[in-house]
């Protein structure tokens, strides 16, 4: 289910015309912050007597939800924040056989079994494989197929387009910055690099994947959407099917599983534009790939893949004509699709399917889906539980 966004509201109302002045405060603030600007950063600013009346007056309203004619507030924009869809795909049950092989080739070899789980390292691959150069537009189709080849812990990515996908945040890579209407460049970079920030935290950090607190994902949101804010939280602490962290977060159970390798492979574009609220939006669309093994078993050897699309909108507003925390970033849209976890599992956590286990959760009943295939807008997926064609 995704909410849609409301139409913007803008506060109109002003107060204090009546104490005798013949400038009104939004003027007077206007021209104390323009004043500012000339003055030398080494000379002092002690406000005025006036200052400090009109600056108390607006936090007055502020505080009671009224803001002066020509303010906005980011939580006039609370209508606009989309919820994510919840699109999972379940994956297709594989024959025994090549995973028996890829049992016993590992059991023969202790050495494959993986150290630093969730950690941060270079990939370790028996067959080097040229990376693709940097996605700087939405491909045309889905990716080829890279062969016929079982995933092992010494190769977490045989088999998939992604062993030719960057590695980890180096995938994340944003956009040269270009002043955008009454932004400068570098608010524009600021935009990016925050951006940027809430993405690696939010499905790259270890802590997160092993299902900890995103701290560096949640400290770079606007404070004042404290509805989304308040629904990450409540989701962090208490998942439930209404409250569900993946939603956001990339985020596996540590008892059941960790990666496979040191890696996860990372794919997809950062863009920008001028917003129409004095803003400027950035849209990030990016795929994680997250090659995991089962730690309860005594020779972790069955590797499955899990691969999470994940589409943001951030919005970042011009601080002289919103209220807003300068370099703090909106997000007006998040959503998402997961290929390869168990369907209508709402515990807070990824569960990705092994042909050795018994399936887990609901069955699947949507269609059969490339994970892979990054030409599509998740506007148009089907939401719900289907299937996966790989992994």
């Amino acid at each position: 289910m995704s909410d849609r966004p409301s139409e913007e509201h803008r506060s109109g109302s002003s107060e204090g015309k009546g104490d005798g002045s013949s400038i009104s405060d939004e003027e007077w603030a206007k021209f104390v912050r323009d004043s500012e600007r000339e003055i030398p950063d080494s000379a002092p600013k002690e406000p005025s007597a006036r200052a400090r009346e009109v600056t108390e007056r607006l936090r007055q309203q502020e505080a009671r939800g009224v803001t002066p004619t020509g303010w906005r507030t980011v939580a006039d924009l609370q209508g606009m924040q989309e919820r994510a869809s919840r699109r999972r795909r379940r994956r297709w049950v594989f024959l025994g056989g090549p995973v028996a092989v890829a049992m016993a080739v590992v059991a023969m070899r202790p050495s494959l079994l993986p150290g630093n789980p969730f950690g941060v390292g270079e990939p370790r691959s028996a067959v080097p494989a040229s990376p693709l150069p940097l996605e700087t537009a939405a491909p045309t189709g889905a990716p080829g197929a890279a062969g016929v080849a079982i995933p092992t812990i010494e190769r977490p990515f045989a088999g998939s387009p992604a062993l030719q996908w960057a590695d980890g945040a180096a995938g994340i890579v944003p956009p040269k910055a270009t002043r955008v209407g009454s932004l400068s460049k570098a608010q524009v970079e600021q935009a990016l690099q925050q951006t940027r920030k809430l993405l690696i935290d939010a499905n790259l950090d270890p802590v997160t994947l092993r299902g900890g607190r995103p701290e560096t994902a949640l400290s770079v949101i606007e404070p004042r959407q404290k509805e989304l804010l308040e629904l990450l939280d409540t989701s962090l602490g208490k998942p439930d099917e209404e409250h569900d962290p993946v939603l956001m977060f990339s985020r596996f159970d540590p008892a059941e599983l960790r990666l496979a390798g040191d890696v996860v492979k990372t794919r997809g574009r950062m863009t920008f534009e001028a917003g129409e609220s004095a803003s400027v939006v950035v849209h990030a669309d990016y795929t994680f790939v997250y090659p995991l093994v089962r730690v309860d078993k005594d020779v972790p050897t069955e590797v499955e893949r899990t691969i999470v699309r994940r589409v943001v909108d951030i919005e970042l507003f011009d601080p002289d004509k919103w209220v807003v925390t300068p370099g703090k970033i909106t997000v007006t849209k998040y959503d998402q699709e997961i290929g390869n976890s168990a369907c209508d599992v709402y515990d807070g956590y990824l569960h990705p399917e092994f042909g050795t286990a018994e399936p887990t959760g609901a069955p699947a009943t949507g269609p059969t889906t490339d994970p892979y295939d990054r030409s599509q807008d998740l506007a148009g997926h089907f939401e719900g539980c289907g299937v996966v064609s790989r992994t």
